[in-house]
């Protein structure tokens, strides 16, 4: 397959390009605005600004792809701050799906999305599936059911199978993730009087679920987590970090301190602490036949087990 993946720079674009590398068959081309961070064989990278709009419809459309994986998704305080990542996700998105009209080849496309665009307003379902109604209340789960509707407009238009993934918090070592550099805080600000779960999905999940997504050519929505769910005081724990009860306008505070010790907290990553945020994954098992290989609470863990410092003793009289 010719497959073109956006976002290839960023740990969740280069490991899938990683491994769809592995079949000899496919043909690979990846635009982001910053290089792949690990090692790629045969894949074609072009570095692209999230503005530079014509420059990437023409790569995509000369290209002209089979499949396109478009994780070219910005996390406020990931990659981005929260303004620039809204901004360049409109962009790349808006971009991508402009060039796909006239790939005459394109037979399926696999969006990045989460599970911030069922929002957390009162009345939401704790456990939603993927019928539940979109209702994001943070700007990352606005962007989200952005870069969705216009995967929809698109498909509608082109009759093409499109593929929506939504990731729970994506974590795990030596990526940029808001949550997990919150809960490697050595104190962690935690829900009171109540703490509510929350899911996770690790990098490594991530990148199979799209691979599987890749591969089935079923179009729908799945929402992509981990078994299990952990709270703030729980995941604590398991770092053996001790916890402040925060409430209501306690938050905001708390966002100004945490930003401080280089841990910014986008308000989507402050409303899955104070209000929790759990999916139901079974349907990405029966239709997509994929099964995470890490609970939440294994993502957690994960997190923890990754040093911050690794002090390496040097013998100075050695030659």
């Amino acid at each position: 397959m010719r497959i073109v993946i956006t976002g290839m720079g960023g740990a969740t674009g280069t490991g899938i390009a990683q491994k769809l590398e592995r079949d000899p068959d496919n043909e690979i081309l990846g635009v982001d605005m910053v290089p792949p961070r690990r090692h790629l064989r045969r894949a074609e990278f072009h570095l692209v600004r999230p503005g530079e709009v014509s420059l990437r419809t023409r790569l995509i459309r000369d290209f002209d792809p089979e499949v396109i994986v478009h994780m070219g998704v910005y996390e406020p305080h990931a990659r981005s701050n929260p303004a620039d990542s809204t901004r360049r996700t409109r962009a790349v998105t808006r971009s991508v799906f402009h060039a796909a009209l006239d790939c005459g080849s394109l037979r399926h496309v696999v969006v990045r999305s989460g599970i911030e665009v069922y929002g957390r307003e009162r009345g939401t379902a704790l456990r939603p599936d993927e019928d539940a109604p979109v209702n994001p209340t943070t700007r990352f789960g606005r962007a989200l059911a952005e870069v969705e509707e216009s995967a929809r407009a698109f498909s509608s238009l082109r009759d093409i199978p499109v593929t929506v993934l939504r990731f729970a918090p994506i974590v795990g070592p030596y990526i940029p993730s808001p949550l997990g550099r919150f809960l490697r805080l050595p104190v962690v600000p935690v829900a009171a009087p109540i703490d509510l779960p929350i899911q996770l999905i690790h990098i490594d999940d991530v990148h199979d679920a799209t691979v599987a997504a890749v591969r089935a050519r079923v179009g729908g929505v799945f929402n992509i987590v981990g078994d299990g769910a952990i709270t703030g005081s729980q995941a604590a724990r398991l770092g053996h970090r001790p916890v402040v009860p925060v409430w209501g306008p306690g938050w905001q505070l708390s966002r100004a301190v945490t930003a401080v010790f280089g841990a910014p907290l986008p308000e989507h990553t402050a409303e899955a602490m104070r209000r929790g945020q759990t999916a139901d994954g079974g349907r990405a098992r029966t239709e997509l036949d994929f099964v995470p290989g890490r609970t939440t609470r294994e993502c957690v863990e994960d997190l923890y087990e990754w040093a911050s410092i690794i002090r390496v003793d040097v013998d100075r009289g050695a030659a």
